[in-house]
């Protein structure tokens, strides 16, 4: 059984969580590849809003194994804040089906003040960081000075985090960055005696024993395509591979085991932070889109910017990835809209049309080049059907499929996870 990957194709925040617990029932297994406490997936069900960080977005399936993987940078803080919520509002025990990789990276609350102190340092020149320390822990790794999880079961643990931090220390000295460890430091390790509660695991090797055995598997992405660090819009982007080639070295998985690429994108575009957005509306209309999609951080809490879809970049990431099928999200904020645009192609300043994205992207204007279509004003509320849905919502699916050269598996018309239409996949278009 080969692994499926779900993704999001666009700057993050495309709905990915709602969609792995849609499809969790298929899968035996859930597992996170990269990312950190700057991901937000937020699920909806029985009328209540849940969001998750750290953990597998499998986990509100009591059988499903949730694994974290290797590729993660690991806030023990945070986690234990995550289980302590679940476990109080739902009474969940997520110590039986959650395991986490020994390999994955620890965050520790001296990160965070790096985070804090690199970002204030740039000044106007921010990219937006969620401050949640995952950069300067993805660096530590890269340096191969890092701790990660499996280093809490050692008994040079304390010396190793001293070490580390005493390294941090002299750092945020340079920048002349003022700080308080005290409190921190102490929920740090009152968080490290909680995480050791759960299975510690080689997962690479939980991982594979599953493809062997015939499991099925969902790997499961945070972030979106374009903040990869290699293929986003650098340097305003993550730290780390958000593309299906992170699942490999994330999880330990051969490319050879990689199955369904599930895409994720929403009905439009939105980003938070910094960085080059080609179709951003600064008007009444983007704010309209921003309102209705409660389009605010489920991370951060900050406002995202909000645009048209934009087509070019879409298909970017759709090639990267190797996208099987595509599942498009939140149709239902654009029900409010007298017309839509989608960007089809970017004009350059030397006037130059193209779908391609150029590398300068950051340094350039680009002018978007639009083709409008009617709105369907429709409440798609009570529409589980794709036969039923308004010729306005159609013709724009069917525009989106001919353009994009794939079929959209997935229609999301409301934030509960029964808001949803599902095509076949064998659609032709």
């Amino acid at each position: 059984m080969k692994v499926d990957v779900l993704l999001g194709l666009q700057w993050g925040d495309e709905g990915k969580g709602k969609i792995v617990d849609v499809l969790a029932p298929q899968y035996q297994v859930v597992a996170r590849f990269q990312g950190g406490p700057n991901a937000g997936h937020t699920l909806e069900f029985e009328g209540k809003k849940h969001v998750l960080h750290q953990i597998p977005s499998g986990v509100f399936r009591s059988e499903v194994l949730n694994i974290i993987g290797n590729g993660l940078v690991l806030d023990p803080i945070v986690f234990k804040k995550e289980i302590e919520g679940l476990s109080e509002k739902f009474g969940m025990d997520l110590t039986k089906n959650l395991l986490i990789s020994k390999k994955a990276s620890l965050i520790l609350p001296s990160h965070r003040l790096l985070d804090a102190a690199y970002e204030q340092a740039k000044g106007d020149s921010k990219i937006g960081s969620t401050l949640r320390g995952i950069g300067p822990t993805y660096t530590d790794k890269v340096s191969r000075q890092g701790l990660r999880v499996g280093d809490v079961l050692s008994p040079n643990f304390s010396a190793k985090y001293k070490q580390l931090v005493d390294t941090h220390k002299m750092i945020l000295g340079f920048y002349n960055f003022s700080y308080d460890l005290t409190e921190l430091e102490q929920q740090f390790f009152d968080s490290i005696e909680f995480l050791k509660q759960f299975e510690l695991a080689d997962t690479e090797y939980v991982i594979n024993q599953a493809i062997n055995e015939g499991k099925t598997i969902l790997a499961e992405g945070a972030q979106g395509s374009l903040l990869d660090i290699d293929f986003g819009s650098y340097p305003f982007v993550t730290s780390s591979t958000t593309m299906t080639a992170g699942v490999c070295t994330g999880l330990g998985v051969a490319p050879k085991n990689v199955g369904e690429v599930y895409g994720i994108f929403k009905a439009y575009c939105t980003r938070v932070g910094s960085g080059p957005f080609p179709t951003e509306l600064h008007d009444e209309t983007g704010e309209r889109i921003r309102q209705e999609g409660r389009e605010f951080g489920a991370t951060t809490g900050r406002s995202r910017r909000t645009g048209w879809l934009d087509l070019p970049s879409l298909k970017y990431a759709m090639m990267v990835n190797g996208v099987t099928q595509l599942i498009m999200m939140k149709v239902d904020v654009l029900n409010i809209m007298e017309e839509i645009k989608v960007c089809t192609h970017y004009q350059l300043p030397d006037g130059t049309v193209t779908e391609q994205i150029p590398h300068d992207m950051n340094d350039i204007e680009i002018t978007p080049v639009y083709k409008t279509f009617k709105g369907w004003q429709t409440d798609l509320t009570n529409f589980h059907c794709y036969d039923e849905l308004p010729a306005e919502l159609a013709e724009y699916i069917s525009f989106l499929e001919e353009s994009l050269e794939l079929p959209i598996s997935f229609i999301s018309t409301g934030p509960d996870r029964e808001a949803i239409i599902h095509r076949e996949a064998q659609l032709s278009v």
